[in-house]
């Protein structure tokens, strides 16, 4: 395990030194995306006028205050709670985002499947997992909401924030193929198996 931290935005070969287990810490800048976002931008063609390339986005739509603008909340939000959420449902949209707006990292929980595994082995990408039930905690890295685009689905709108040692988060899958969540999936098939067998049912 080796320890990364990185100030986004990040380069091919930054991400391409992380490998699974590895835990890293992100600074500077951060992009919250979803469902609607994904949908909006690549099936309703919708182009946002933020730019991604070479950024970290998190699964996330975050709860938010509406407040006047000022230096403290430049978009006119106030970050209330900015928790993580599944991520399983938006694998059809991570080859587009890394090939039309360079993301390289990607943020939420419960991993990715097999065509995300190989759109970060073609564009250089990875994975960061976060545990389900730490939203409080994630709240505490936000500094403040920077900008917001599509602001018409709110709360999942494409959100900019600003952070600060923002992690660490676990590698869970990376660009040389590794996937923890692979290991975990097969290390419980071999248990399965062998308490099977013990109690003399064929698997």
């Amino acid at each position: 395990m080796t320890e990364h931290e990185f100030h986004m935005p990040v380069s091919d070969n930054d991400v391409r030194a992380l490998r699974v287990g590895d835990h890293v810490v992100l600074q500077d800048t951060l992009f919250g995306i979803r469902d609607a976002t994904l949908i909006h931008m690549f099936d309703k063609n919708r182009e946002t006028r933020l730019d991604l390339n070479g950024h970290a986005v998190i699964h996330t739509a975050p709860n938010v205050k509406k407040v006047p603008v000022s230096n403290s909340c430049p978009a006119g939000y106030q970050s209330i709670c900015i928790g993580t959420t599944t991520s399983a449902r938006m694998e059809r949209f991570t080859r587009p985002l890394m090939e039309s707006n360079g993301v390289r990292i990607i943020i939420g929980k419960g991993g990715l499947g097999p065509e995300s595994a190989q759109a970060f082995q073609d564009l250089g990408g990875v994975y960061l997992a976060i545990i389900g039930g730490t939203a409080a905690l994630e709240t505490t890295w936000i500094e403040q909401i920077l900008d917001v685009d599509m602001d018409d689905l709110n709360p999942e709108s494409l959100w900019q924030f600003r952070i600060k040692d923002f992690g660490p988060l676990l590698v869970a899958m990376d660009a040389h193929g590794g996937s923890l969540y692979d290991v975990v999936r097969a290390n419980a098939q071999d248990k399965r198996a062998a308490a099977l067998a013990r109690m003399g049912i064929d698997s």
